[in-house]
């Protein structure tokens, strides 16, 4: 039998192969068992999902419960999520169960056109009306089919930002007004925009202020992920030294995504013996992969977009973007030159912002591009 990867890039590959997040179990588990719908923030490829999974997996085990995760991203009207709505509680109560026969009945009165893939069997529902208010009262029977469920329901929206930018004006208030009266159905509503996350949940003039506890998902500490990287090696039969899972953690920034895809690469290899030497080949090794995607970014940028970019990279965090020291060290244009690229970056969503104790940062989104960006 050929032997996993200990190292998964994507998905949930159950609490073996699951790194720490302890502290963050123990509270959004208990959030949502005590039904407190909580906001997680972090940026992207953090660990949300792998997380809100590795949750799941625990509740499942512990009781009796239905546990959905709907990814918002691919979402762009009240259409898109009433078909993932329906479609993840399809997959959850498949129809050979009764559970699902009894969901199944219920939203033919909605005349749905269910589809099945043909690799897959994996079902998707769909809605085709004429009124966006026929989506509306789907999504709100939706809702009350839930919560009317004899077993607890926990729902998960990722990328929940995402309703913000609907060509529907009044999404916030719709979901706000039907998720209020829900008693079985507890909620978690993850984003990795902060500034738009930090705005839906915090101003209080938006119909989400003050409805949920807020979560910040922030890199896993150093010494849990040293002693990760460590065991999974030596649990196959392989050694790596501390001085290697040092530089990929350093290397990496210990976020979750792309410490994972360094140790993955280098378990790839096949070495049974890792020191800092074969770690640093492996970074040079992704990095000169990935070049081509890089060097088109920068024809798709302007000059001014590529530079600014470029000095972030090498600067890690930049606090103050538009302050004569920054602009003075790295030859920038104007001010108001850096401004407009610095906002153009942001919106393509090159840059994110993120705190800490010094204050709002920001820092470029691709960490594989910051790397090779320093070089250049």
């Amino acid at each position: 039998m050929k032997q996993i990867n200990p190292f998964p890039v994507v998905g949930y590959y159950g609490p073996v192969l699951f790194c720490d997040r302890e502290k963050e179990i123990t509270k959004l588990s208990g959030n949502l068992q005590g039904g407190i719908n909580t906001t997680l923030i972090s940026v992207r490829r953090m660990g949300k999902t792998a997380l809100l999974y590795r949750i799941f997996d625990e509740i499942e085990k512990n009781e009796e419960a239905i546990c959905l995760y709907i990814d918002l991203y691919p979402t762009q009207n009240i259409k898109d999520l009433t078909r993932q709505l329906a479609t993840a509680v399809m997959k959850k109560l498949p129809v050979k169960k009764s559970s699902g026969r009894k969901f199944l009945n219920f939203i033919r009165g909605f005349r749905p056109v269910i589809t099945y893939d043909s690799l897959t069997g994996a079902p998707e529902v769909r809605f085709e009306y004429g009124a966006t208010a026929d989506y509306e009262l789907t999504v709100s029977a939706l809702m009350n089919y839930l919560d009317e469920q004899k077993v607890p329901v926990y729902l998960a929206f990722d990328e929940f930002q995402t309703i913000a930018s609907y060509h529907e004006v009044n999404t916030e208030a719709l979901l706000r007004t039907m998720i209020q009266p829900l008693k079985n159905v507890h909620f978690v509503f993850c984003g990795s925009n902060r500034h738009m996350m930090t705005e839906i949940f915090s101003n209080s003039k938006r119909p989400f202020f003050a409805s949920t506890r807020i979560i910040s998902l922030s890199a896993i500490p150093k010494a849990k992920y040293s002693d990760f990287i460590a065991e999974q090696f030596t649990r196959n039969g392989r050694t790596i030294t501390p001085e290697a899972v040092d530089f990929i953690l350093e290397w990496t920034r210990r976020h979750t995504y792309y410490t994972q895809s360094v140790c993955n690469a280098l378990y790839a290899t096949g070495v049974k013996y890792a020191d800092i030497a074969k770690a640093r080949a492996v970074c040079a090794e992704i990095l000169e992969e990935q070049e081509k995607s890089f060097l088109q970014y920068r024809s798709l940028l302007t000059s001014n977009q590529w530079q600014v970019l470029m000095a972030i990279a090498k600067e890690q965090k930049v606090y103050r973007p538009q302050s004569g020291e920054f602009i003075q060290k790295y030859s920038l244009s104007t001010p108001a030159t850096t401004k407009r690229a610095f906002d153009a970056l942001l919106e393509k969503e090159m840059l994110y912002e993120e705190s800490d104790k010094a204050g709002t940062f920001y820092s470029v989104y691709d960490l594989f591009l910051a790397r090779w960006l320093e070089r250049q």
